[in-house]
């Protein structure tokens, strides 16, 4: 059996639908290894139609789920919720299609594909597994003509070589929340001339020290901006005013009224914001009442840097959480973190060198940078973490910042996120331009995947950092290359 990829972990996801008209045809839905490792859930999700795993995929998962890799952990993960829907079911049973109890109903069911390609005329040599599969595929249709069978895997070859042979495939559109990555929010909506000009009703008061407007949301939505808007938002206008979407409800828009040269003085450990976006990234950062923060942007646009020194800033000054935990998706040959000498922290340094690259831009102009860093580790508590091992961990008081969110899957996300305990803050940094994962896209990212669901939670932020603060050669570089 050949290797596929040792990092199927990183697929993307699939579709749990056909596009185009309603069809009563019966309908079967083939499963490659790819799609069950990027969502172990993923045979659930098939609402009433026949679920089928080839047994060449069992073998597949069977092979890839020892360690401590995601790989692994989704693999076994996959294999459980296989088992759950079989159970002690017999070969008859299995053949016929087990159904799959959803709660308080039955809908669809699950079968294992067993291998038929020999006895079906094989079109593709028998010697690759995406061969094996597509064979078995084309030898039940050829069996059952009356039915329709679809393979749905993240492999675009394989998808092209089914089509090539005559099978429908897909790919696994279930956690695909945006069909373009246009369609993701930005975080802001930018007013030509004066916000104030386009509002013809409004009731203001004064809490506190806060302004707040209220607004029909009528006319924020149909008339001012033309899109839907969520929680902690932000709207700015070329007069300087910004304002903070506190809350969208009963018709009402209620805004935080601030101003973009207020926004704009802010600190965090001695580090300004460079344009607007970086400004209001910044609020959202330092809120304490805002626990997922999510940055996105081209390369050098500020999102480490902006990031990490509100976390010290929270950290050290401010004494919110005891301590950081910095991690990032690592590559595939990095995954056992077993070839490298020294501790966890020393053998994450490789890929965590973003993080100590920022901590000495922060320190550029100290009389003793080196001792400043050093401080600021030991201070802020920083803690290099890899993702394999924050599995079942439980973060209270933290920081978790995530590098290169961009290359984790949805499941990966959800994974991760949930480690957070009491008084935790999670901030998520990524480029959707930049993704190294096979079978991931930035439609299928988990980054964009958790933006999109967590758009309207009233806790989370979203921001797209705009321009390339990093230099002007960076800058050039990121537009012309």
């Amino acid at each position: 059996m050949e290797k596929r990829a040792a990092t199927l972990h990183s697929v993307s996801a699939a579709s749990n639908s056909h596009h185009g008209k309603p069809d009563a045809t019966p309908k079967t839905y083939v499963l490659d290894t790819n799609v069950l490792i990027h969502d172990p859930n993923s045979l659930l999700n098939f609402e009433e139609h026949r679920v089928a795993i080839p047994m060449t995929v069992l073998e597949e998962l069977d092979r890839l789920k020892t360690g401590k890799s995601h790989t692994a952990s989704d693999c076994r993960a996959a294999i459980r919720q296989i088992d759950r829907v079989l159970g002690a079911a017999t070969p008859a049973e299995v053949e016929a299609g087990i159904p799959i109890n959803r709660g308080q109903h039955h809908q669809g069911t699950l079968t294992v594909l067993m291998p038929r390609g020999a006895n079906g005329g094989a079109a593709l040599p028998d010697h690759l597994n995406d061969n094996r599969i597509i064979n078995d595929v084309m030898a039940m249709k050829m069996a059952d003509p009356d039915s329709r069978y679809v393979l749905v895997t993240k492999d675009i070859n394989m998808r092209l070589k089914a089509r090539a042979c005559g099978i429908e495939a897909e790919d696994y559109h279930n956690d695909q929340l945006v069909s373009d990555i246009k369609q993701l929010t930005r975080g802001y909506f930018e007013v030509p001339g004066s916000f104030w000009d386009k509002v013809t009703e409004v009731e203001t008061e004064q809490v506190g020290a806060e302004t707040l407007h209220h607004l029909p949301h009528g006319l924020v939505v149909g008339d001012i901006l033309g899109e839907e808007i969520y929680p902690n938002q932000f709207i700015l206008d070329e007069q300087g005013f910004v304002g903070r979407i506190v809350s969208v409800e009963a018709g009402v828009v209620t805004l935080r009224h601030h101003k973009a040269e207020t926004l704009m003085e802010q600190e965090a450990w001695g580090l300004k914001p460079m344009n607007i976006q970086q400004a209001v990234a910044l609020q959202l950062l330092l809120d304490p009442d805002i626990h997922l923060v999510t940055l996105t942007g081209a390369a050098g646009s500020g999102k480490t840097i902006l990031a990490l020194a509100a976390a010290i800033e929270m950290t050290v000054e401010q004494k919110r959480f005891n301590k950081i935990i910095a991690t990032r998706s690592t590559p595939p040959l990095a995954e056992d973190h077993g070839f490298l000498p020294g501790t966890e922290e020393e053998k994450m340094d490789p890929w965590l060198g973003a993080i100590n690259d920022n901590i000495e831009a922060l320190h550029l102009n100290d009389e003793n940078p080196s001792g400043s860093i050093q401080y600021v580790k030991e201070k802020a508590n920083i803690q290099f973490k890899a993702l394999n091992y924050i599995r079942g961990r439980s973060f209270q008081k933290s920081l978790i910042l995530i590098d290169e969110s961009q290359n984790l899957t949805p499941h990966q996300m959800k994974a991760i996120i949930t480690r957070a305990g009491e008084g935790s803050k999670v901030v998520c940094l990524g480029n959707l331009a930049q993704i190294d994962t096979p079978y991931l896209s930035p439609i299928s990212s988990g980054l964009t995947y958790m933006t999109e669901r967590f758009k309207s939670f009233v806790h989370g932020g979203s921001v797209q950092l705009m321009g390339v603060p990093r230099s002007l050669l960076a800058e050039y570089a990121e537009t012309w290359l």
